[in-house]
């Protein structure tokens, strides 16, 4: 399994939020080898998500979609795809 990891710098948080209920999280669940995924809020303004899939690639392609997705309530800061070497 692979993650991908994503930070981000909060600029709505009320938007945000309703983004990812209704627009993020229905999008990435239905991506072809998704495992699951968290979205954390951390200080004033920060952001964390992970997402597992079952494979490099599927993680490589929704990493790269992220990356090309434009959004207004958050800046991306980085994305990275990580090897999952344990699971719970």
């Amino acid at each position: 399994m692979h993650a991908v990891v994503v930070n981000g710098s909060i600029n709505d948080l009320e938007e945000s939020q309703r983004e990812l209920r209704e627009r993020v999280v229905p999008m990435v669940s239905q991506v072809p080898g998704f495992v699951s995924g968290v979205r954390m809020e951390y200080g004033e303004g920060k952001g964390h998500s992970v997402a597992v899939f079952e494979t490099e690639d599927a993680a490589n392609g929704m990493a790269q979609q992220v990356r090309s997705i434009a959004r207004s309530a958050v800046t991306i800061d980085d994305v990275s795809v990580h090897e999952v070497v344990a699971h719970a």
